[in-house]
């Protein structure tokens, strides 16, 4: 599974470079579900972040937090909620992965669909618009 996610993902950083200045999928995904909490620019001033008790992070800086390596995995399982985060949530408030999955839904039944397909592929997208946001 972690090869085949890691073999998406690979594609999708190719396809960054081919496609710029086209429909960018993994921003719409961050300004859509992210933005409002970790910022616009990732640091962690999102317009609802002082509402918190906790600190929201700043995700720009996962690379550099990681010896240098952006967490591909760690970050896959935090969206996806197979790994708690606190400011998240408990596992009673619907976790991405689930939101995902549910906004995944088939429009017409005349094609065969895989909705967990679906929600792989905006996951990966929207690691790849974080792998975009790291420092340098």
């Amino acid at each position: 599974m972690l090869k085949i996610c890691v073999s998406v993902l690979m594609l999708l950083f190719g396809m960054t470079a081919f496609g710029a200045g086209k429909l960018d999928i993994g921003k719409i995904e961050y300004e859509q579900s992210c933005a409002n909490c970790h910022g616009m620019d990732g640091k962690g001033k999102g317009s609802i972040a002082q509402t918190f008790q906790l600190s929201v992070p700043d995700i720009t800086t996962m690379a550099k937090r990681n010896g240098g390596v952006f967490p591909v995995s760690r970050v896959y399982d935090l969206i996806d909620g197979r790994e708690e985060v606190k400011a998240h949530g408990t596992r009673e408030m619907p976790i991405w992965g689930k939101y995902y999955s549910l906004g995944a839904a088939p429009r017409y039944d005349d094609y065969p669909y895989n909705p967990e397909a679906a929600v792989r592929g905006r996951i990966l997208a929207l690691i790849d618009y974080l792998y975009r946001l790291q420092q340098k």
